[in-house]
């Protein structure tokens, strides 16, 4: 990692950092990316293939997007037949979100490269490192609650 001296290094390298990551990871799980999605229709699809039955609000609120930009992702997800969406039984002005048979097995496909790389990956860390990343997992979440309250 870069020379980290201050705080504006810290965000400097942190957004780096995450982000390099991110884009190494969906590398991995290709499934997703030959479809032709965006970064946000792609999160949605595989938060609702880890969820079926999500409503949008929830699946909103987990993705950190307002619930009507959520709404227009999951309008063309649908359109594009890799979404269906229906009416909760109990709850008419709620839309449950499962992925369609094809969808699911992309998303199943692309979790399942992810997961296998990022386990390969691990098990070339030492002992020391798995402490530390856990500890910085903690401290990401905790920097992501933070920032989720700043927004309510």
């Amino acid at each position: 990692m870069g020379c980290v001296d201050t705080r504006t290094d810290l965000l400097a390298e942190l957004f780096s950092v995450v982000g390099r990551f991110r884009r190494q990871l969906r590398r991995a799980g290709r499934g997703l990316d030959t479809a032709r999605l965006t970064e946000a229709q792609a999160e949605l699809l595989r938060l609702v293939g880890r969820r079926p039955d999500i409503s949008v609000r929830e699946a909103a609120s987990e993705l950190g997007l307002a619930p009507n930009t959520t709404s227009t992702l999951v309008s063309k997800l649908a359109s594009d037949g890799l979404v269906i969406r229906t009416v909760d039984e109990d709850d008419r002005r709620v839309g449950r979100l499962r992925l369609t048979d094809p969808a699911q097995r992309l998303a199943d496909a692309s979790r399942a490269a992810r997961r296998a790389a990022l386990s390969q990956v691990l098990t070339q860390l030492d002992a020391g490192q798995i402490d530390a990343l856990a500890g910085g997992l903690e401290v990401m979440s905790e920097m992501t609650r933070l920032l989720r309250e700043r927004e309510g």
